[in-house]
């Protein structure tokens, strides 16, 4: 009985404490403008939900304006009542296999620090029928908001804390200067916690360390968005997409090439060397990572695209005395070269993004705009001058 009473105590004293230092972080964090130190607060492991709310086998009639997907009018009907949803996933060694990269209908792809790269995911339409658990969610970069800036003036933005080092990689201060702090879409979890942010030691079956083990759920950070009146439209009846150019798709081609059955880069990086793979049978490509292919662990499911676009622009570091100068700039205002993968073929063309809210457009070499595959679309960010084998 003493025992007992003992790890109640304990329990009871540990959410205690979890509670306060949640209340003084976010008293802190939450302040327009405020920087943080890029450190990650204690959260207790939870279960999630899961499994379709809606019947699928409707017929799919609906096209998602992120990726062109046709869907069914289930799901668009939720969709439509929100606004897109952008999650800050690492790709470190120690967090494969990632939570919900499959259910995303863009994926943006760019090394953070030391050859270690990390996605900016963008939940909208494929994730509206499930709640998908997503992570492990890390930090902020300045480079991911410019493209999370291109899903409406005020998207969902989802990280753990952030680089916010004075000077131009300062991601929390720009997350301010852009006003997301005072509208509400930035979804930090310094500022929110438990429980709609946990940590889970044990999801990957082995031991990591506790950088790697922050999750979160679709419908989670979903509803938090609602709570402050951010839907598809704000407090101000504002919708999100009053200014959002989509891309433009198409269907798949009747004849598929076998010019580019595969095609890889950053093959320096060991352990970070990314390789896709062409399946005609789907027209689809596969993504490799370090030589495994890659996996969803929700479902097991292949991480796989219907398109992939290799972005090449000039990078550099950012020189703001960060340890061992790592963090590191893109320039993604502008233009510069490009390849997309689609159809078993490549299509060397250019990009060009006018500022920080334009939607990046990609071109062919007639300077025509690139036409993607109806379905998942990867963008991956290359310095200029990379090796790409295809």
């Amino acid at each position: 009985m003493n025992k007992n009473l003992k790890k109640i105590s304990l329990i009871i004293g540990g959410i205690g404490l979890y509670l306060i230092s949640t209340g003084i972080s976010y008293a802190f964090f939450s302040r327009e403008g405020e920087t943080q130190a890029e450190i990650v607060s204690p959260v207790v492991s939870t279960p999630t939900g899961g499994g379709s709310k809606i019947n699928l086998n409707l017929p799919k009639t609906e096209i998602c304006p992120l990726n062109g997907a046709k869907l069914t009018v289930p799901e668009r009907q939720i969709w439509e009542k929100r606004r897109p949803l952008t999650v800050m996933i690492e790709n470190h060694a120690d967090a494969r296999p990632q939570s919900g990269v499959s259910r995303a209908d863009v994926v943006y792809e760019a090394v953070a620090e030391g050859g270690v790269t990390r996605f900016l995911a963008v939940f909208y339409c494929a994730a509206a029928a499930e709640e998908v658990q997503v992570g492990p969610v890390r930090s902020a970069r300045t480079y991911f908001l410019d493209f999370a800036s291109e899903y409406g003036d005020f998207p969902l933005y989802a990280h753990v804390g952030g680089a916010n080092t004075p000077g131009p990689a300062n991601a929390l201060g720009q997350i301010g200067d852009y006003g997301w702090l005072r509208k509400g879409n930035d979804l930090n979890q310094f500022a929110i916690g438990f429980p709609t942010f946990w940590r889970d030691y044990e999801r990957l079956g082995r031991e990591v360390a506790t950088e790697h083990t922050m999750y979160s759920t679709t419908e989670k950070l979903w509803a938090v968005a609602e709570k402050r009146n951010l839907t598809s439209e704000d407090a101000e009846g504002n919708l999100w997409d009053k200014n959002f150019v989509p891309w433009q798709f198409k269907d798949d081609a009747t004849s598929l090439g076998d010019k580019s059955p595969a095609f890889s880069f950053w093959s320096a990086y060991t352990e970070y060397a990314v390789k896709w793979e062409f399946d005609p049978s789907g027209n689809i490509y596969q993504r490799i990572n370090a030589g495994v292919g890659a996996k969803d662990r929700n479902d097991e499911q292949t991480v796989s695209a219907k398109n992939v676009v290799l972005l090449f622009a000039a990078e550099s570091r950012a020189n703001d005395g960060y340890e061992s100068n790592l963090h590191l700039l893109y320039k993604l205002k502008g233009s510069g070269r490009a390849l997309v993968f689609q159809d078993g073929k490549v299509i060397e063309g250019t990009w060009n993004k006018k500022d920080r809210k334009s939607r990046t457009i990609f071109r062919d070499g007639t300077n025509k705009e690139v036409k993607f595959n109806r379905g998942p679309i990867w963008v991956e960010v290359l310095p200029v001058g990379a090796e790409v084998s295809f």
